[in-house]
């Protein structure tokens, strides 16, 4: 294998296909890049088994052949050589590396051994933009489990139903659901590994170049046109959330989302001392006030809002609801209650495709 090709190019791919390396791995192959040199094009494949992406690009090839390197080593090489063209050659199970007068010798991997990656046949596919996937995504990856003890809950629930997507996420307290229109008749429910949707994310661009899907029933295919990436999917039944959801309010606030943001902020700096992050609303007739106090002191800040109905006092953890406040886009919210033991709901003033409900801390006293 010989090939010639732009420093940064090479980069670029290595980056992409590296979030799929393993790296606590007692198969040493997994640790490595799979490199393919054939008609003018390199193939990039990286894979831990649960994840595997792979990604083309061109340069100039003047000996066909294939090679797997260590991922972590080849990365740093390349990214310490100068902006230049780099030549890369196999000798044996060596590979070269050159690049102006800089020279590299690391030994490779036999590319047999590299595990193939799943076939999937793309007959079938979702459509989405990369920057509509992108969002759906960050509104709701950060409301995934983060222990194991229920596997389910560590991914994100895919559901198209009625040609509508939606993907889910819950850990037990808090719920995120964001959806959009898609152009598909095929009604689907899959659970996609938080791990997964969390480095696709670090792929995709803001861009309106479309992501095509598809589905096996045990992997996931993201088709990004020189980038594919295939997860497998998490085993198990999603838990039916539409239950969780209240459909009724006794009292409604509308807020300013970066007003309530930046309180609930300067109140957890006290929370987080008092090693429960918990905050209180006291919601009145035009005003949220959010307190917090440990033994370091207490905090008290106040909101203006539009309130319908009753007020309320309601604690929660203020981790959860800076979470959503951070990633929601839109100016104003709704926090709809029903009673201080009860969810809280909080949607988009001004759109209906975005639902997120968090469990109150319950009060002994309830002040």
């Amino acid at each position: 294998m010989k090939f010639y090709c732009e420093k940064d190019i090479i980069q670029n791919a290595i980056n992409t296909v590296q979030k799929a390396t393993s790296t606590k791995t007692t198969y040493p192959i997994l640790e490595g890049i799979l490199i393919d040199a054939k008609d003018n094009t390199l193939k990039f494949t990286a894979t831990d088994l649960d994840l595997g992406i792979e990604t083309y690009i061109n340069a100039n090839v003047a000996e066909e052949g294939s090679i797997v390197v260590k991922s972590s080593l080849f990365g740093e090489i390349i990214r310490k050589l100068p902006d230049d063209t780099v030549m890369i050659e196999t000798n044996g199970d060596n590979i070269i590396i050159k690049c102006q007068k800089s020279e590299f010798t690391l030994v490779g991997n036999n590319y047999e051994e590299f595990p193939k990656l799943p076939t999937i046949n793309e007959n079938s596919m979702y459509e989405i933009s990369q920057d509509v996937l992108k969002n759906m995504i960050r509104q709701t990856i950060f409301a995934t489990a983060q222990d194991e003890t229920r596997p389910i809950l560590t991914g994100v629930l895919f559901e198209v139903k009625d040609g509508k997507l939606s993907f889910v996420a819950l850990d037990g307290y808090r719920l995120a659901v964001k959806s959009c229109e898609i152009n598909s008749k095929n009604n689907i429910s899959a659970v996609i590994p938080g791990k997964t949707l969390n480095e696709i994310s670090k792929i995709l661009e803001i861009s309106d170049e479309k992501v095509k899907i598809t589905f096996t029933p045990n992997h996931i295919l993201f088709n990004l046109g020189n980038t594919k990436i295939i997860s497998r999917l998490l085993d198990g039944e999603f838990i039916n959330y539409r239950q969780i959801i209240p459909d009724e309010y006794n009292l409604r606030a509308k807020v300013k989302t970066n007003k309530l943001l930046d309180s609930i902020e300067r109140a957890s700096l006290l929370a987080r001392e008092g090693k429960t992050n918990l905050i209180k609303f006291n919601i009145l007739d035009k005003q949220i006030i959010v307190t917090s106090n440990s033994q370091m002191g207490k905090v008290s800040e106040e909101v203006e809002i539009e309130l319908e109905g009753q007020g309320i006092k309601i604690a929660f953890n203020s981790k959860y609801f800076i979470d959503v406040l951070r990633t929601i886009d839109s100016e104003e919210i709704y926090l709809e209650f029903s009673t201080s033991v009860s969810p809280c709901l909080v949607k988009k003033a001004d759109s209906n495709d975005y639902i997120y409900l968090v469990l109150p801390v319950r009060l002994v006293d309830n002040d």
